[in-house]
């Protein structure tokens, strides 16, 4: 990787490397090493650590960034966001693809331009982050990549999934609308849980949530449940 290079993706990902060495490995995908008389370890393991980092560091975020989502639909939300396809996309706009040293056959496959290739350099130069400067400066790089699409991610869509999945399922099977019910709250003011019964078509379920629309989802998860069995 050339000085010029090295400059340009550190300037991109706002982090300076301690240890140039350790980006440089982050960027060496298998094809390259493959075709070099020198010894020269590919991304593969910064790739498995990068994963495990990235996995806690976006897990984090959501739980900062959506407080009453339940661990369920965090688990989705963590899915969408730390899958190949949107891994690669965040690589791209760091132009990650102009800096990783590939082998020859990958070049003129368009390599650099693959979301397999660029989702396993993200993972890697996350790795490398966290390698040359600790938790927090990997912290801080995934945090800078992923908050623009946190602010953007439609929580609506979040919240009402059970709720348009099951209306979705018995509509389609039995022609009928489910209907929602509060039964019940309890606690203080600033605190406080709402209980709702939803029924749909002859199944009934109860939820629970620190607001009726998550109370809802909740009731709603649990006839999808109960409709899946």
């Amino acid at each position: 990787m050339t000085f010029l290079s090295m400059k340009v993706l550190q300037e991109a990902i706002q982090y300076s490397f301690h240890n140039p060495e350790v980006l440089d490995n982050a960027l060496c995908h298998s094809s390259y090493v493959n075709e070099q008389a020198l010894v020269l370890k590919n991304n593969e393991r910064l790739e498995f650590l990068g994963d495990a980092v990235l996995s806690l560091v976006i897990g984090h975020l959501l739980m900062d960034h959506f407080r009453d989502v339940r661990e369920g639909d965090l688990s989705r939300i963590r899915a969408s966001l730390v899958n190949e396809r949107q891994l690669a996309e965040v690589a791209r706009q760091l132009d990650l693809g102009a800096h990783i040293r590939l082998g020859r056959g990958e070049v003129q496959t368009n390599g650099r331009n693959k979301d397999s290739i660029l989702a396993d350099a993200y993972e890697a130069l996350v790795a490398a982050v966290y390698r040359d400067g600790g938790f927090e400066a990997a912290f801080a790089f995934v945090a800078r990549c992923f908050g623009p699409i946190l602010a953007r991610l439609d929580m609506r869509e979040g919240i009402h999934d059970a709720k348009s999945r099951l209306q979705e399922e018995v509509q389609m099977r039995h022609k009928v609308t489910p209907v929602y019910r509060i039964v019940g709250e309890e606690g203080p003011d600033h605190d406080k849980i709402f209980h709702v019964e939803v029924e749909a078509h002859r199944l009934t379920a109860r939820g629970a949530g620190k607001s009726k629309k998550l109370a809802e989802q909740d009731a709603a998860r649990k006839i999808l449940e109960m409709m899946s069995l």
